[in-house]
């Protein structure tokens, strides 16, 4: 998962800390209703940025589970994995996607 990998533009997140979100964008809807059928169940989460739209690092997030609403709305408990940088800024259906590397980071001992 590195390429044209759906991005969330709303808040920092980081590896093994719980993030709760509240989806009600219907870009946004569509985006984790697609992480779900398409088996991957993972998304990137960066901050939005003023020129670029989104900053250029960020966190892959895996969906642990997701609660729909019968208004569209979920609830999604998401957990941070791994630490990205973005190659390439894009878009798709109304939300922003990117193409990823991931960012090795060191064993502390």
């Amino acid at each position: 998962l590195n390429k044209n990998v759906p991005i969330f533009v709303c808040t920092m997140a980081y590896p093994t800390v719980p993030c709760p979100l509240h989806i009600f964008e219907p870009c946004y809807r569509l985006m984790i209703r697609r992480c779900m059928e398409t088996g991957t169940k993972q998304f990137g989460m960066c901050i939005s940025d003023p020129v670029k739209g989104f900053a250029d690092y960020g966190c892959i997030l895996e969906i642990r589970n997701v609660e729909f609403f019968a208004d569209g709305r979920s609830v999604v408990d998401s957990i941070g994995k791994r630490r990205f940088k973005v190659i390439q800024h894009s878009q798709r259906d109304g939300y922003n996607t990117a193409d990823i590397e991931y960012i090795e980071d060191q064993k502390v001992i």
